[in-house]
């Protein structure tokens, strides 16, 4: 298994933790940016971090049936980890606003469902599939993500199995350290496209 410390070393070599001034999805501001998309453009790279995240998975939680991860940022991870952990994987997308099972995907009544994200922050997404689990009279068997930037502040009761934990401080626009006003913020997130 990978350390939190060789772990962070790969995100940082694939883009997918940077640093500047970024404006969230939230409207809050950062200093730092997590775009797993970067590390998945990277086979070899996401491979390294999948198998440690899978192995955390096999040690921390209990058997589960199935995985289900929100579009489009869980995708790629929740495929790799069913590869890795040899579970069925579907994907939930949103529909008018709404997380939906499309493509035929079917979660079974009964069945025992591992949320998979690639970043977990206020928790909504993995929420929002949790809904969906809970609406098919199965049950969430827990999360799992790439990284953890929620600092135990999501809105997710249950245990979260991450790769690397981040506490990355964010701000109000008219809050911004000294550091943060001398750098033009960019809004890199893809929520609202």
């Amino acid at each position: 298994m990978l350390s939190s410390k060789e772990s962070l070393k790969i995100l940082k070599e694939t883009n997918a933790v940077i640093e500047g001034h970024f404006i969230l999805s939230s409207g809050l501001h950062s200093s730092k940016y997590v775009q797993c998309a970067q590390l998945m453009s990277k086979p070899s790279q996401a491979l390294k971090i999948c198998e440690s995240l899978a192995e955390k998975i096999k040690i921390e939680l209990d058997e589960f049936d199935q995985i289900l991860s929100p579009a489009m940022g869980g995708i790629i991870i929740g495929y790799e980890l069913g590869k890795l952990l040899n579970k069925e994987t579907i994907f939930s997308e949103r529909v008018n606003g709404e997380f939906k099972l499309r493509r035929g995907f079917k979660i079974l009544k009964g069945s025992k469902v591992l949320i998979v994200e690639d970043v977990i922050t206020t928790g909504k997404s993995s929420l929002e599939c949790s809904n969906l689990v809970l609406s098919n009279n199965a049950i969430v068997a827990g999360y799992a993500t790439i990284i953890d930037r929620s600092n135990g502040k999501s809105d997710i009761k249950n245990r979260i199995v991450s790769q690397v934990n981040l506490d990355i401080p964010t701000y109000k626009k008219d809050e911004l350290p000294k550091e943060l006003l001398s750098i033009p913020p960019i809004k890199p997130g893809s929520r609202n496209l």
